[in-house]
């Protein structure tokens, strides 16, 4: 199983002094952003429409009721 890069990069900043009193400081906050980031990744790989996608257009159907105007 692959790490993410966002896990790498935690990983390296777990290595140093200054990282480690860091992400204690932060722990919270990174354990939010990180879960805020994967299921970022797991909603745009859902295959959710980008943006600018052309949709195909939906026939217009015949009116159904009488409008009032007479022809």
């Amino acid at each position: 199983m692959a790490l993410s890069r966002l896990a790498t990069v935690l990983g390296g900043v777990l290595l140093s002094r200054s990282g480690r009193r860091f992400a204690g400081r932060h722990a919270g906050k990174l354990a939010l952003a990180t879960l805020a980031w994967e299921l970022y990744q797991q909603h745009r790989s859902r295959g959710t429409p980008q943006a600018g996608a052309t949709q195909p257009k939906a026939t217009p159907h015949p009116r159904r009721r009488w409008s009032g105007r007479r022809t």
